[in-house]
């Protein structure tokens, strides 16, 4: 450290690492309500079944518990994100961990949609009478929390823009690494209000797939239909588990999505005829919030906070350290 450098100075040059989504706070109380709301259901079906002996409703409580499981490993994530983002045991910030409860959640909705297909399989080949107002009822009722909780959650994966403070510091090493002042804007979305999201879906799907089933299996005595449509739905929902999957490990991996179109875009704020970038390494840090490591090459010797100003246009780059090197 230069003698030079006051205690002033030096808190000109100190930044934090934060890189929760524009709509951290939002989405975390959005959850809370629907976990709230689901809990509300859950234990009324599980207690109306008990009560009055129906196992439809106790089942479709259960059901609903294992949703609000999902939803509960969501909140938490925000919750503990948001407590520890000035950690500095997290070099790079808590904006990963809506990622990895997204990644969690997507593993129950896998195995939700292995026990429907399993359950229903088992229905299919050994048929049992069913209640149909009473299970349709059951549904309705379903559907209309899972509606009523998917609204809520409408538009919580999108970022709509936030202001921070850029900060900036430059080391005699040529190298250089800033915090842009600017707004972000989320193209993957925020992995974890997308999982609670499908959760309700998915729960809302089956219950549509159920009441379709239910209603023609009423009208015409086909009982192998409410089976057949429990099928169909765990293999949409494993389809919806296997997309936020790759999504989510994709980010905890650093792997860069395809079509994301950032680091062809710092290639081409960077390079020309005298500069070359030698090294590129780019990743999420965050929903709408990316880091890069630029390692340039130049016949001209410049210093790195001039290839900084080149790429402050990219309004995903958060975090970017630049390192120059001048040509032999």
């Amino acid at each position: 450290m230069s003698a030079g450098i006051d205690k002033a100075g030096m808190n000109a040059l100190e930044h934090d690492h934060i890189f929760l989504g524009a709509d951290h706070a939002v989405n975390e109380r959005r959850i809370w309500l629907v976990i709230v709301l689901t809990a509300v259901m859950m234990v009324a079906e599980i207690a109306a079944g008990t009560v009055y002996g129906s196992m439809a409703l106790v089942a479709d409580g259960w059901h609903m518990s294992t949703h609000a499981s999902a939803l509960l490993i969501s909140a938490l994530a925000y919750l503990f994100a948001r407590r520890q983002a000035r950690n500095p045991r997290f070099t790079f910030g808590t904006g990963k961990l809506g990622d990895l409860a997204g990644f969690a959640s997507a593993i129950i909705l896998a195995l939700i949609a292995l026990l429907m297909a399993w359950e229903s399989w088992l229905r299919l080949s050994n048929p049992v009478p069913i209640g149909f107002a009473q299970a349709i009822a059951v549904a309705v009722i379903g559907l209309a929390v899972n509606l009523i909780s998917a609204w809520l959650l409408a538009g919580g994966g999108h970022a709509h823009g936030h202001h921070a403070h850029g900060h900036g510091h430059h080391h005699h090493g040529g190298h250089t690494h800033d915090h842009h002042a600017r707004d972000h804007h989320a193209k993957p979305g925020d992995n974890n209000i997308r999982a609670a999201y499908l959760h309700v879906v998915a729960d809302a799907m089956t219950s549509v797939l159920a009441i379709a089933a239910l209603t023609l299996g009423s009208l015409y005595g086909w009982l192998w239909l409410d089976p057949v449509m429990g099928i169909v739905g765990g293999l949409v929902i494993a389809n919806w588990s296997w997309s936020l999957l790759k999504s989510s490990g994709g980010v905890l991996l650093d792997v860069v999505p395809h079509g994301e179109t950032l680091p062809a875009e710092i290639r081409e704020a960077i390079e020309t005829e005298e500069d070359r970038i030698t090294d590129l390494h780019v990743w999420q840090v965050g929903p709408g919030h990316h880091a890069a490591i630029v390692a340039v090459v130049t016949a001209t010797a410049r210093e790195p906070a001039f290839y900084k100003g080149r790429l402050s246009a990219l309004t995903e780059l958060s975090h970017v350290t630049v390192e120059v090197t001048r040509a032999a």
